[in-house]
């Protein structure tokens, strides 16, 4: 089962674009890193420049409508992430409470939904799916 972790940071929606977290915090979530890899259930991991660098695209009548950041209506935004493979949810939230954070961090651990999960209709209406998830999971095993 994989699951998310979603990093959401207290303040970061304002952070300014050249925002960095501590050299105390990257260390501490390095070891955590290192954990996880030495454990052989990460995937992927990310952390994300503030929403002040970013852009949002909404529709409109079908037509995409682009606005810079900071957006002034978030109340929450994603600072980060890791993607990770366990055998429960359990076991994903057993992970997520190792996380080196503090009352600035809230961690959001997230099922990801897989093919599987989906109807025979729904899976019918995407026929280009199966071959897409194949060609990423060579991707990623080439890494």
């Amino acid at each position: 089962m994989r699951f998310m972790m979603i990093v959401l940071p207290k303040g970061y929606e304002s952070a300014p674009a050249d925002a960095m977290p501590s050299p105390e915090a990257v260390g501490a979530m390095d070891r955590y890193n290192a954990e996880l890899m030495k454990a052989g259930v990460v995937l992927s991991m990310e952390g994300l420049h503030p929403p002040s660098t970013g852009v949002r695209v909404t529709f409109k009548d079908g037509k995409p409508i682009l606005r810079d950041g900071p957006f002034a209506e978030a109340k929450e935004v994603v600072g980060g992430f890791w993607l990770i493979e366990v055998k429960s949810r359990d076991e994903a939230i057993a992970w997520a409470k190792k996380i080196p954070g503090d009352e600035s961090m809230t961690v959001e651990v997230r099922q990801v939904q897989e093919w599987e999960d989906f109807t025979p209709e729904v899976q019918a209406a995407a026929p280009n799916e199966p071959a897409i998830r194949e060609a990423l999971e060579k991707k990623r095993r080439k890494a």
